[in-house]
């Protein structure tokens, strides 16, 4: 049997992982591995001379058939895969943010020059998402998405929830044990989720979705108040990536912070683990969950893909077909303010006679029915916090709720998920 030969391009977390996991593979070879100093010390046992600092070792070498890209960030990695689908290599890669903003460019590029592009390690870790859709999912019409989609993110608000902390402390912690990065911003912000969203979405509704038109809100805002009251309301909060399309081609793609009901699965996702939950026809609803980060649970979805390709390589003039991009529709975006929600808020207002029929009023008067309003305590200051949920209404509207509240401080506006 002839063996797959594949170049590895960047060896942190992910990379060492996938070389441990192909030492047990007989029908792969790693020809070479790209990284930025040969020197530093390696977590795993390499060949004499398989490492270069130099990525075109790997681009321009004609006896390497796949190149596996694990460095993250849109440049150099678009300049090495490109190089590589035109020198005839096929790709494999886990960079969501380069799929979510050149996502187009690389599958017509790799169509244009007959190369397979897989990228399952780039959704969802561990949890296989996209080889399902494109296959054992492909007859049914997905039109709807919610997802958490970051581990850094669902462990800080898991910390939050179960500890009493706040996000600043739990934060603190999750960088000392490495859960969350020295410069956070890209996870706690919704970076990440963003752009595995957005790819997603591509992928289950069949049209493209454009990262610029996905509404991203990060977690920095979420109090630990906020985590005690949707607890007592029966909720939890979680960073949900959210996607849903109508018949229209209208798509609502957003990341953001959510109250999500006790009684759903996706509460009870909770510490670095992931969970997708998909909707549609025929399949109804579906959930998968599992590791989303880590060294082998990446690995195992890298893996993976190198494998697909090699059952079929050199079998076929046109390898994977099911696998490959084969829309150009674009779906029409919908705007946040837009959107219908429920939503949580909490206001600290004067305890004074008629606050509460204050707010009421003010809703009624946007036609935003109220599911429920409570004043919990009175402060030192002589101020009261109060908590609102309201019944599904226009983004808009309760924007403008929100600048009305004179006298009032909104401390949190959430928005409720449904179910």
């Amino acid at each position: 049997m002839n063996k797959l030969k594949i170049g590895i391009i960047g060896l942190g977390t992910v990379g060492t992982g996938v070389v441990k996991t192909l030492k047990n593979v007989d029908s792969v070879e790693i020809v070479k591995i790209a990284v930025k100093n040969i020197n530093k010390p390696r977590g795993v046992e390499l060949s004499q001379g398989i490492l270069t600092d130099n990525p075109y070792d790997i681009i321009n070498n004609p006896d390497i058939d796949v190149v596996v890209e694990l460095i993250g960030g849109v440049e150099p990695a678009w300049e090495y895969i490109s190089a590589s689908i035109k020198n005839g290599k096929h790709i494999v890669t886990a960079n969501k943010e380069l799929l979510a903003k050149k996502g187009e460019e690389l599958f017509n590029l790799a169509e244009e020059h007959n190369r397979v592009c897989l990228y399952e390690a780039a959704i969802a870790g561990g949890i296989p998402i996209i080889m399902p859709i494109k296959t054992i999912l492909a007859g049914n019409k997905i039109n709807k998405i919610q997802a958490i989609l970051n581990g850094t993110t669902n462990y800080i608000l898991t910390k939050m929830d179960a500890n009493g902390a706040s996000y600043e402390d739990v934060l603190k912690e999750a960088q000392e044990l490495g859960y969350a990065e020295t410069d956070p911003t890209g996870d706690v912000e919704g970076y990440d989720a963003a752009y595995k969203i957005t790819t997603l979405a591509t992928i289950a509704f069949k049209q493209r979705i454009k990262i610029e038109n996905v509404y991203r809100e990060g977690i920095s805002k979420v109090r630990k108040e906020d985590m005690k009251e949707a607890s007592e309301l029966g909720y939890k909060i979680k960073l949900i990536a959210n996607a849903s399309i109508d018949d229209n081609g209208n798509a609502d793609v957003r990341v953001h912070p959510m109250l999500v009901s006790q009684k759903t699965m996706l509460a009870h996702i909770d510490y670095v683990t992931n969970a997708v939950a998909m909707s549609g026809h025929p399949i109804g609803n579906i959930v998968l969950s599992g590791p989303g980060a880590g060294e082998f649970p990446t690995a195992s979805s890298v893996v993976g893909d190198i494998l697909a390709i090699q059952a079929e390589f050199g079998k076929t003039d046109y390898m994977l077909p099911m696998m490959r991009c084969h829309h150009s529709a674009k779906a029409n975006p919908v705007n946040i303010d837009d959107t219908f929600n429920k939503y949580y808020i909490s206001i600290t207002a004067p305890n004074a006679i008629g606050v509460i029929a204050k707010i009421g009023t003010i809703c009624a008067n946007k036609n935003i029915s109220l599911a429920s309003i409570m004043q919990k305590e009175v402060l030192e200051n002589n101020t009261a916090n109060i908590t609102v949920i309201t019944e599904k209404c226009q983004e808009r509207l309760i924007k403008e709720v929100v600048n009305e509240l004179d006298n009032c401080t909104v401390n949190s506006l959430i928005r409720v998920a449904e179910g």
